[in-house]
């Protein structure tokens, strides 16, 4: 049986971004692995509650403590962390180890965020809570930018007896 690998829904054409557009990413990589059955999409913002559209979301830090609000001045920690974890048991599911999600996400961002002000201010280094938690069960998270990088990935735990 192929690999599964979990997808930000927002990077398969689903209009479930803060703003109720998409991110469809058109690459042939994630083409193929859509043709192949490989793909378990997911968002997790919408899988915690939020709806769409909704209010842009970043994570801040408060004594401490990471928290993800809203431009409204919400507190949506819980609704993240949620969807963190129904994410994680979609992955779990259907045996997914690997994740390609959508780059400076409060959720799904793997090498930046953006710092709280809502000014377009990136946090190099920091990541998303979704891909935080998938990382700590061993899931390995890609941004569609490393689309290469996550095939290479794919094809070593196939295997040599997987690769042609």
């Amino acid at each position: 049986m192929a690999e599964k690998v979990l997808v930000s829904a927002c990077l398969l054409g689903a209009p479930v971004r803060y703003n109720g557009q998409d991110k469809k990413s058109d690459h042939a990589i994630l083409r193929r692995w859509i043709d192949e059955g490989r793909v378990v999409s997911a968002c997790p913002e919408v899988l915690g509650g939020l709806g769409t559209p909704r209010p842009p979301a970043e994570i801040v830090q408060i004594g401490g403590r990471r928290r993800v609000h809203a431009n409204d001045g919400r507190d949506v920690t819980a609704e993240f962390e949620r969807g963190a974890s129904d994410a994680l048991e979609q992955a779990i599911r259907h045996g997914a180890r690997i994740a390609v999600l959508k780059e400076g996400s409060p959720s799904c961002g793997s090498s930046f965020v953006y710092d709280g002000t809502f000014t377009s201010t990136r946090v190099n280094g920091a990541e998303g809570v979704a891909t935080a938690l998938l990382r700590s069960r061993g899931i390995r998270v890609f941004s569609e930018h490393e689309l290469e990088a996550a095939a290479e990935y794919l094809e070593f735990l196939e295997g040599p007896d997987r690769r042609t």
